[in-house]
């Protein structure tokens, strides 16, 4: 696209995307209201079920994910707009199906999405909002077009773990308003999205064991098919009613019958769903009418009534909005439920962080409700969920409402962008006034509120922490402001250091999965951490974060390096979650193995060692060793494998590596011998001191039988700077290591065979001594 410079260019741009956009949906609302609206829902996802079964026929190269992406995106795009159709006009006379016109909706679905895109685009170049301070013109950008394309963004198949976490608190209400409880609608809201997910293929399947079944028949019968079909259909009711729906699915749109597919009760159905021609407002006159801008009906009510049966015409809004649409029908149905509703919501959305993580917060201390008198104010102030871990500390602010607005930003950006600095600004200006109160004290006390009085419970020391996390959590996906939220003009790292974190119960159900280990989990968050206080790099949403993370370790490194380097004044990175989407796929996901970041076996056993004995520290430790990148994992495998394999000899062995500029320092001792803390702590203070490393980290593994780490704890290393006779012993130490390595070096069994080296050896390369360090910290000095 052509860049548009004069001021004037730009409105006319606008203006006539506007027109076109309106033209446009006037003529795809009159295509689809002269179809019958089961067949062209079943051309419709055959035509998606055409373009998945493409790319299996012809493999990742012959149709690329990014183009098979696109298509379902715009077949998703148009059943928006048959819902809206559907919702907004009555049903027709006689109409008949036109496959040449539904080539034409296609077209004009592509078409309006690419005016769309444009007028998102010119209409907010020249913005006269603020809301956003200097970047609200590129926000606008992306709220208008992530209003027009973003759908969906969550896996399908967590809906019921979503569902029964976040309506478990108001199951008494819902069983008395729909007879039904959270565990079962649950459920069934998992039906409805198995049924777009799979139920094409589970059609299929049906369609040929009853068409085996059939020619079996007819087989037996010495006959031809035709000639028994009426016979077998008589004697195989239940069979033949089975293939007449997969036949419905395949074909008329069926699958998305929530009627039949889904277990929920009418009531309910009739709650999120509209009438043919009940929708009053989408189509109306005005500026924007039937153009994306307005709040497509399937914000309001997911589902649609067709005849005597409910469908989920999309499969992204039921969803996406079918969570605030069932809460909102709930209390219209129960208005004198308002109050409780609002406390439960309050309790269920503070306490999500620590519930659903439980295992990677297992042993960690949670204050719910914690008080403080603010220094500023003087007044009493509120935060939702303190939880802290060995040396990392969680700061979880909850915001109980709906994740989206259904303003839309082009109609009301005002109401938008008020809705994103509602749940966003809020909860970060809370974690900055707990923040500062750590900051005002070398250690504060920490109170709760009970019977109308203020009780400490406790008190904290940021000196503690290494790493402090504030974190802003909604109930759905908030996608892509949770991710670009470090982008509004309000918004720094806490302290100058802790950047602020905006996300969501859907990316929890993910996270808990991906990384099931505390250390796992909190070198994670250390990483996202990194990424979230750095401006100017952009990654979509929390699954290409976390992918990137699986797939690339240290990949807010490699960010800043792009963003050191580079010309470009930003760097964003796509598609970063294709290794978690992969997970998710096909029926046998919960059974397949997790994508991970690999570990040589030795590595894998220390991590484990650590986080089972859980000592003081073990969380840096962890840290420190998850850190290393593919080489610094594998010379640090082969040395603990090495030195264990050898406590048969000795009863207690060490070695010092380096990586990363810090040391690590191993102690291994067989299990049946006593430590000597003392001598480690000093022979650990001499590595130090002679590798000359800018920190250094000890960790004390005891090996037990079949070289098993029965039990690994980190320990500090504290390195004299200057000798004294006290810590002479020490400095002798660090003589004789240095002594020692150069016996090493200079005897010739103990060399690399010259057919390793390639030319110079680099200074941050490995030295060719055996030492395990680097060459510049060991014979390159």
């Amino acid at each position: 696209m052509m860049p548009l410079s004069p001021d004037k260019n730009r409105k006319e741009t606008a203006t006539s995307a506007l027109k076109e956009m309106e033209e446009i949906a006037a003529e795809i609302r009159a295509i689809i209201r002269g179809m019958p609206a089961e067949e062209l829902l079943g051309y419709i996802y055959a035509q998606r079920l055409m373009a998945v079964g493409d790319k299996d026929d012809q493999g990742i190269e012959g149709n690329h994910p990014d183009s098979l992406k696109k298509e379902i995106n715009e077949s998703q795009f148009l059943l928006e707009y048959v819902h809206a159709v559907l919702a907004s006009d009555e049903a027709p006379g006689a109409v008949q199906f036109d496959e040449a016109r539904c080539a034409d909706l296609y077209e004009l679905s592509r078409e309006l999405r690419e005016q769309s895109m444009m007028f998102a685009i010119t209409s907010s170049v020249d913005t006269e909002n603020q809301e956003f301070g200097p970047n609200t013109a590129e926000l606008e950008v992306r709220a208008k077009s992530s209003w027009v394309v973003l759908r969906g963004n969550r896996y399908q198949v967590l809906e019921n773990e979503f569902y029964r976490y976040v309506l478990a608190a108001h199951d008494d209400a819902l069983t008395e308003a729909y007879g039904v409880g959270a565990t079962e609608i649950a459920k069934g809201f998992q039906e409805i999205a198995d049924a777009t997910r799979t139920g094409q293929a589970d059609a299929m399947l049906v369609m040929r064991k009853q068409h085996e079944a059939a020619m079996q028949y007819a087989s037996a019968k010495g006959k031809s098919i035709e000639e028994v079909m009426e016979d077998w259909v008589a004697e195989n009711g239940e069979e033949a009613e089975a293939a007449r729906f997969a036949m419905e699915d395949m074909l008329r749109g069926g699958i998305a019958n929530v009627s039949r597919h889904a277990n929920l009760p009418a009531e309910l159905l009739a709650d999120l769903a509209y009438e043919r021609g009940e929708e009053e407002d989408f189509f109306a006159k005005g500026d924007f009418s039937g153009t994306p801008y307005r709040t497509l009906p399937a914000r309001k009510k997911p589902l649609l009534k067709l005849g005597s049966e409910y469908f989920a015409v999309d499969p992204c809004f039921i969803r996406d909005s079918g969570y605030r649409a069932l809460l909102f029908n709930l209390l219209e149905r129960k208005p004198d439920y308002k109050a409780l509703f609002k406390e439960r919501q309050k309790i269920m959305s503070e306490g999500a962080f620590p519930d659903i993580l439980a295992d990677q917060l297992a042993g960690a201390t949670v204050y719910k409700e914690v008080y403080y008198k603010d220094p500023v104010t003087n007044q009493w102030v509120e935060n939702d969920t303190l939880i802290l871990i060995d040396d990392v500390l969680y700061l979880v602010e909850a915001k109980a409402g709906a994740a989206a607005t259904i303003a839309s930003p082009a109609l009301d950006f005002k109401r938008h962008a008020q809705s994103i600095r509602d749940l966003i600004l809020k909860a970060y200006k809370q974690c900055e006034r707990f923040f500062n109160y750590l900051n005002s004290a070398d250690q504060v006390p920490l109170f709760e509120l009970a019977n109308g009085a203020y009780q400490k419970i406790g008190q904290v020391s940021r000196s503690d922490y290494r790493v402090m996390v504030p974190i802003g959590l909604t109930v759905e996906s908030f996608s892509p402001f949770s991710a670009y939220c470090k982008d509004l003009p309000e918004i720094a790292p806490l302290l100058q250091k802790h950047g602020f974190i905006s996300m969501s119960i859907d990316d929890l159900l993910v996270l808990k999965r991906i990384l099931p280990s505390a250390g796992a989990f909190a070198h994670y968050m250390e990483v996202r951490q990194a990424m979230a206080g750095m401006k100017r790099a952009h990654l979509f949403d929390e699954f290409d974060h976390l992918g990137a993370y699986i797939s690339r370790n240290r990949f807010d490194q490699d960010i800043r390096e792009q963003l050191r380097e580079g010309e470009a004044g930003f760097v964003v990175w796509d598609g970063m979650s294709d290794v978690i989407d992969k997970y998710f796929e096909g029926d046998s996901w919960g059974t397949k193995p997790i994508p991970t970041q690999d570990f040589p076996h030795e590595l894998a056993k220390l991590l484990e060692a650590l986080n089972s004995t859980h000592k003081p520290g073990w969380l840096k430790a962890d840290s420190l060793i998850r850190d290393y990148g593919e080489q610094g994992r594998k010379d640090l495998a082969m040395r603990l494998a090495e030195v264990g394999d050898s406590l048969g000899e000795r009863p207690e062995r060490y070695f010092a590596f380096t990586d990363l500029d810090q040391m690590l320092f191993i102690w291994m001792q067989n299990s049946s011998k006593a430590p000597d803390w003392q001598k480690i702590k000093d022979q650990a203070a001499a590595s130090a001191l002679y590798v000359q490393a800018s920190a250094a980290v000890g960790i004390y593994v005891e090996v037990g039988n079949a070289n098993c780490y029965e039990k690994a704890h980190f320990f500090e290393i504290d390195p004299p700077s200057k000798q004294t006779t006290d810590n002479a012993h020490i400095f002798a130490a660090a003589e004789r290591i240095g002594q020692r390595m150069s016996r090493v070096t200079a005897s010739p069994r103990n060399q690399l065979p010259q057919a390793q080296f390639r030319g110079k050896v680099g200074r941050n390369e490995r030295c060719p001594c055996g030492s395990g360090l680097k060459y510049k910290k060991c014979h390159g000095r």
